[in-house]
């Protein structure tokens, strides 16, 4: 069965300044919180070793986000295009973008989509000045997505912002309903406004849910499956979240959820390559 993980920064380039390695023990502190091990690729900070640990988990691919952040770091789309370049059946390349100017935003989304990224990666909360999702600034990037067809991917949960107002689902809900033909997925599944962000998805047939790391150990799990058991069958997006949880790790113990077997692998890969317009 083939698989995309949806969430995957791997240990190459910009990523490796990004708090996710540069700040090794707090990274290992929190995959000890969703009671797994750290995956040795992350501490070695080895690509070879990832693909390891891919290749024994049967991970076919991996998207790669993009980041314009303060507080966790960056990541450029001219270093993302170059990781997707080297490696072009190991990742699939989200872009990121400066909001702060709506021209010089859209020209990053033309220019990544030229250099092979295939979406958009939204953390508004995380930028170096934070906004809520439904700031009036971003409109004319979600209109502009919408228009030509991109998906975007919001980091919307966690610790995506300053305080937990920055992830409360009443934001995405209003994008979501503002921009219906856009499709829209939330990273860190809402967490942990976990029963309203799956009522957004129920409500708003353009947004997907990838809870990632905060599916694992975490309050909400069942929530989640019993969601995408149901009618989210089809908007439910796998990823690990790695380095955080070690991707091949994360992912035998999502074979152990009581989910349908028959939509296993839509929620392991199918959605994932629907959602982003890509074939593996």
């Amino acid at each position: 069965m083939k698989v995309i993980d949806f969430r995957l920064r791997p240990p190459l380039k910009g990523y490796l300044d990004t708090i996710m390695y540069s700040q090794g023990a707090r990274r290992d502190r929190i995959t000890g919180f969703h009671g797994m091990k750290p995956a040795r690729s992350a501490q070695e900070q080895s690509v070879e070793r990832l693909f390891s640990e891919m290749d024994e988990a049967g991970i076919t691919r991996g998207v790669a986000m993009g980041r314009t952040s303060g507080p966790y770091g960056t990541v450029s789309n001219e270093d993302l295009a170059a990781i997707v370049r080297e490696y072009p059946s190991r990742f699939i390349g989200v872009a990121s973008i400066d909001p702060s100017d709506r021209r010089k935003a859209i020209a990053q989304i033309e220019s990544a989509r030229a250099a092979g990224l295939v979406g958009v990666n939204l953390e508004p909360g995380a930028y170096p000045r934070p906004l809520y999702a439904d700031d009036r600034r971003l409109y004319p990037i979600y209109a502009y997505c919408e228009d030509n067809g991109i998906p975007v991917v919001m980091m919307a949960g966690g610790s995506a912002g300053p305080d937990l107002s920055y992830t409360v689902p009443v934001h995405v809900d209003r994008v979501a309903g503002d921009f219906p033909r856009m499709k829209l997925a939330i990273s860190h599944g809402g967490w942990p406004w976990v029963h309203e962000i799956l009522h957004v998805a129920f409500r708003r047939e353009n947004v997907y849910i990838s809870p990632d790391q905060y599916l694992c150990g975490m309050p909400g799990t069942e929530e989640y499956v019993r969601a995408a058991n149901g009618y989210l069958a089809e908007r439910f997006l796998y990823a690990s979240s790695y380095p955080f949880l070690c991707a091949s790790a994360y992912l035998a113990w999502f074979r152990t959820l009581p989910i349908r077997p028959e939509i296993m692998e839509r929620l392991l890969y199918r959605n994932a390559g629907e959602f982003l317009g890509v074939s593996v």
